[in-house]
């Protein structure tokens, strides 16, 4: 069978796994695609490369279509993100000067507890430089949400710095930076290193942000339709796979192949399982939701999660928050994912958008075929965010 080839960039991250697997696993080659991955050294440089053309699509960082979409980044072409690749998967970690400086202040890290660990951290003296992998991105959101309630982020105590994620761990070594969010397994391998030790797990700040989603120029998915459809089922079909705990060390496997995240397997299976190693003492910690490639309707684009980025994408850069999220909010493409997946026997949800922090526990939702359980999707502050009293 001929296949159709269609180029798709990834960044080297534990949360590239669909991408991946749809293309070694042959879920692409089901629908007539011959997937040409190409692997980034940065953010900004697959941005443009999907940008410009040289992609027909990408792995891209979540609140990345919602900036453009706002007109933020000096990038004015339109994304379409069609669906959501994962669910958290991020860390938060300092180097060991700060971690030793956190416990002569009487606080010891336990990847736990979001609250105390803000507090400490934000008692510190000084700046903090802090290192994330690209300025429109969850790890930067998540930071903000954070640490904004503790301190004032726009003082110039904290020292936001881009640093690639495979480039991180370097980062710290070098002490160019005290601390960073990063998706796995770059926060690990600062730890495996010896050169910093692990805060929190992102999820511990918000239990269900969506972290990356599969892009596309919106010009491209309206002049490709069936070329998106057959895209798009292939990855869900991939994430469908990777919820299978008994796949964990094969996928474990093919991501730690060198053109792929070229680093041991035991570190990612450390992800794929939640089975945090936080400090170079040798201790773990056990993370649900560390990483989500399908519970819980993880792959579904909700509206109410582009709008929770365009508010505190606008609350930051001074837009209009209700002009904001009517821009933002149709680019998480709900309409395509239902028109595509429907048919495919996925189950979701009956709405588009939702209440965001609302869920602390695992809850039955009204859905296409009556089975969708949604999981928690709790703010660490307890704050919940309901698009429509924006407006």
């Amino acid at each position: 069978m001929s296949t159709r080839p269609l180029s798709v960039g990834f960044m080297p991250l534990v949360d590239a796994a669909p991408i991946i697997v749809a293309h070694e696993l042959g879920f692409a080659e089901e629908e007539g695609l011959d997937l040409r991955l190409q692997r980034a050294p940065s953010w900004s440089l697959l941005r443009d490369r999907l940008v410009m053309g040289e992609s027909d699509a990408a792995q891209m960082l979540s609140p990345v279509p919602v900036a453009m979409a706002l007109g933020l980044g000096g990038v004015s072409v339109g994304l379409d993100a069609l669906s959501v690749l994962s669910v958290n998967g991020n860390v938060i970690g300092v180097s060991t000067a700060v971690a030793q400086r956190l416990r002569d202040a009487g606080y010891v890290p336990d990847f736990q507890d979001a609250d105390a660990a803000g507090r400490a951290l934000s008692a510190l003296s000084g700046p903090l430089r802090v290192g994330v992998p690209f300025p429109f991105s969850m790890h930067a959101e998540l930071l903000d949400y954070w640490l904004s309630s503790y301190r004032d982020t726009t003082d110039g105590q904290v020292q936001i710095r881009t640093v690639p994620p495979p480039l991180m761990a370097d980062a710290i070594a070098a002490d160019e930076i005290d601390a960073f969010c990063v998706g796995e397994p770059w926060g690990s391998k600062t730890v495996e290193n010896g050169d910093g030790e692990l805060l929190l797990p992102g999820a511990a700040i918000w239990q269900f942000a969506p972290e990356k989603v599969l892009a596309a120029r919106s010009d491209w998915v309206t002049a490709n339709p069936d070329l998106t459809a057959r895209l798009l089922r292939s990855v869900w079909k991939a994430a469908l796979w990777l919820s299978r705990k008994d796949k964990q060390s094969t996928v474990a496997e093919i991501l730690s192949w060198p053109e792929y995240l070229g680093v041991p397997v035991e570190m990612i299976e450390r992800a794929l399982s939640g089975r945090i190693l936080f400090n170079p003492r040798g201790e773990i910690r056990k993370v649900p939701q560390m990483l989500e490639f399908h519970a819980g309707a993880a792959t579904f684009p909700w509206r109410s999660q582009a709008a929770w980025i365009a508010y505190r994408l606008a609350r930051r850069y001074g837009i209009d928050p209700q002009e904001a999220i009517a821009k933002a909010a149709p680019v998480f493409r709900s309409d395509i994912y239902r028109e595509v997946l429907g048919p495919m026997g996925a189950d979701q949800p009956g709405a588009s958008e939702k209440i965001e922090g609302s869920l602390q526990v695992p809850t039955p939702v009204a859905s296409d075929r009556g089975g969708l359980i949604l999981g928690p999707d709790a703010f660490f502050d307890g704050a919940i965010f309901d698009p429509s009293e924006i407006f």
